[in-house]
């Protein structure tokens, strides 16, 4: 199988919306697999949201339906409160909380991570880049949804310093 048949096949997969697909041609074989659905967006927890002057306090019973994005809301960064410290991502890319697929995450809320142990994965430009803790304490936050695209100095985690 050449180049400009397994482009044609994609593009046909692609129209009829075929979500997977397994050919066996010789020793040639492929396999393409599209998701379904992009991965949800993460929806900033309110004790991390700050509301600056001029702004306004919605009641939750005012709040979107879940699944929506309030722009308003995620545009403003949580804030540190209680002391929290917020760990921030150094690169642009997509953040994965699991060394692979369907692995145990490296770290859950209520662990008591120490200095350099790793947090996350983010990929940039098919590199893997290990984001370790840059503080002992317990981890009380995750802010970012697993395979959710992140920009450089997004928040990711909030930590309880340890005392």
């Amino acid at each position: 199988m050449n180049q400009k048949e397994l482009k044609e096949l994609i593009e046909f997969l692609i129209e009829k919306d075929i979500a997977e697909f397994e050919l066996e041609r010789g020793d040639v074989k492929v396999k393409i697999k599209r998701a379904a659905d992009p991965p949800p967006l993460a929806i900033p927890d309110s004790r991390y949201i700050t509301l600056h002057p001029g702004s306004v306090a919605v009641p939750p019973s005012a709040a979107p339906a879940p699944g929506t994005v309030n722009l308003a809301a995620s545009a403003s960064p949580p804030a540190a409160e209680e002391g929290l410290h917020i760990v921030k991502s150094p690169i642009v890319g997509t953040f994965y909380e699991s060394p692979s697929p369907g692995s145990p995450p490296f770290v859950k809320v209520g662990d008591v991570l120490e200095v350099g142990q790793v947090l996350c994965i983010v990929e940039a430009m098919k590199l893997m880049n290990e984001i370790e803790c840059d503080m002992a304490g317990e981890l009380v936050k995750k802010l970012v949804a697993n395979g959710q695209p992140i920009e450089y100095g997004q928040e990711l985690f909030a930590l309880r310093p340890a005392k």
